[in-house]
């Protein structure tokens, strides 16, 4: 299937993929950096945004079909690849599978104890039942720096300092997504990440994560460097699960500099 897409700058291509519940929107922090000396493509996956949702069960693997599908449509082979949280997930899926450039993950999920993995769906399920619930008083409640980070307290150490624009799109995508709950689903009920050695894939690999991550905690990376052995780790201080949120200007150097965005 194809995907709603939105294409900014020239040079070489560098494909986005959001997380759970965002849009590709959730880059804007960081779009015009990257776009500045790269062809950006930030899409929507099936059942965000304005892409349709898949037809039957939804999975990790048939979401990374799904982008291994638009990459080909699109002439991408090859293309560097940059996922936040679950699209970090669909980043390495897609490396471990031998499609893509360059991998830059960002606070990927897969990577969770049992009791970590519970944890999650606990959470982010409450988390999501809330925001819908709100959705008549969210335009108050962000704009308000005290309400923001009690909403936002779980993504960002500093949700008061994030632009209220971006948080009010985010909530309202989580409420209205509908992909949001299959794709929860998937994630509490289905199987870990695969993990690949470098030989298998075909461009390096870097992981990046926040050190106030408090969705996939710090300590889940290093389990996510015993299946990707090879991967560069790359810690984000004062940061949640969002880098691009938190540290924009750092993200756009990690991203350039490891994927060789100047040409």
């Amino acid at each position: 299937m194809d995907m709603h897409h939105e294409r900014l700058g020239a040079g070489r291509p560098l494909l986005l993929i959001h997380g759970l519940g965002s849009t590709r929107r959730t880059w804007d922090p960081v779009l015009d950096g990257l776009a500045a000396h790269r062809e950006v493509i930030a899409l929507d996956l099936p059942g965000f945004g304005a892409t349709p949702p898949l037809e039957g069960e939804v999975t990790v693997a048939r979401l990374a079909d799904a982008v291994s599908g638009f990459i080909d449509v699109h002439g991408l082979t090859g293309v560097d690849l940059l996922g936040s949280s679950v699209g970090a997930r669909l980043v390495l899926e897609l490396a471990r599978r031998g499609v893509g450039g360059t991998a830059v993950a960002l606070s990927p999920g897969g990577f969770w104890t049992p009791r970590q993995r519970r944890l999650f769906g606990a959470s982010i399920g409450a988390s999501v039942r809330l925001v819908r619930t709100l959705q008549p008083v969210l335009p108050a409640l962000t704009r308000n720096p005290v309400t923001r980070t009690a909403l936002l307290a779980q993504l960002s150490p500093r949700p008061w300092a994030l632009d209220e624009g971006l948080v009010l799109r985010e909530l309202r995508a989580w409420a209205s997504s509908p992909g949001y709950d299959a794709l929860l689903r998937a994630l509490v009920h289905g199987p870990d990440q695969d993990g690949a050695t470098r030989l298998r894939t075909p461009g390096d690999v870097v992981i990046g994560w926040g050190r106030q991550d408090r969705v996939v905690t710090p300590g889940q990376a290093e389990r996510a460097l015993q299946r990707f052995p090879d991967a560069e780790l790359h810690w984000f201080d004062s940061c949640g699960h969002f880098p691009m949120w938190d540290r924009p200007a750092e993200t756009v150097e990690l991203v350039l500099s490891r994927t060789s965005g100047t040409g």
